[in-house]
């Protein structure tokens, strides 16, 4: 087991993303921390964790918000005493679709929170005690959108993303002396029940067809390739490895 005796957060676990990672590191022997806003859904992962043989605890917060983000890993410490592995899922595109015209404070507003300050909040505090540690893992959810030529219609969420790109690898820099390791990953369209009832069931057939012919691996991307590679850069595989953004894409950029 890569990952038996370390304790993981994992920030937007009750999406496919964050719950097909939190499954993957408890399977691999970690103690998984699920961390979202929404507590009932939350509460749901944990128990299906539980059922499945593995050992969780959840940690609910309003991650863009700096008092709650505290709050919460001073939980962490007293109930868990250690943190070796931190991944921030949490975050989406709260402006999609938003013509340059179109953008407002609002939607700003709520990409910069979601997508970028939640990060840098859970990165500070987490690494205050990885650092004391000496050791830790960190990574961290930027997009294939963070290079801001993907699409015309999502300024907002390709900068925010294109933020979490420099911070990833200005913490790097930072916690490499204390021996934490900090990455990112920049997907392409992974296949997540959030986006496909935003969508509607055609238009998202009607995309993941287009990708088959775009892709040169041939499909969207699913929630367990997320995981598969977050395993990776928590894993002492990857001990060597830090600053990197690591596009996970199929092949579509070549």
């Amino acid at each position: 087991m890569r990952l038996k005796g370390k304790t993981a957060l994992i920030t937007g676990a009750a999406g496919c993303i964050g719950f097909a990672t939190a499954q993957r590191f408890a399977g691999e022997g970690a103690t998984v921390i699920l961390s979202d806003i929404n507590r009932d859904a939350c509460a749901g992962r944990v128990k299906q964790i539980a059922v499945a043989g593995g050992i969780a605890d959840m940690a609910i917060a309003d991650l863009g918000k700096e008092a709650q983000v505290v709050a919460m890993f001073e939980d962490i410490k007293k109930n868990h005493k250690r943190l070796d592995i931190l991944v921030n899922i949490a975050g989406g595109d709260y402006e999609p679709m938003t013509g340059l015209e179109d953008i407002t404070d609002e939607g700003i507003n709520r990409n910069i929170d979601a997508n970028l300050k939640s990060c840098i909040f859970c990165c500070r505090e987490a690494s205050k005690m990885m650092m004391e540690q000496e050791y830790g893992k960190i990574v961290n959810m930027s997009s294939i959108m963070y290079r801001g030529a993907t699409s015309p219609m999502q300024f907002t969420y390709s900068a925010s993303k294109g933020a979490v790109f420099s911070f990833t690898r200005g913490l790097a820099m930072n916690l490499g002396m204390f021996n934490i390791n900090v990455n990112a990953i920049a997907p392409a369209l992974i296949e997540v029940e959030a986006l496909k009832q935003g969508m509607g069931q055609e238009m998202w057939d009607a995309v993941a067809e287009d990708c088959k012919t775009r892709y040169p691996i041939g499909r969207v991307g699913q929630p367990l390739d997320v995981a598969n590679l977050a395993l990776f850069l928590v894993s002492e595989e990857s001990s060597f490895i830090t600053g990197q953004v690591i596009e996970l894409s199929g092949g579509i950029r070549l």
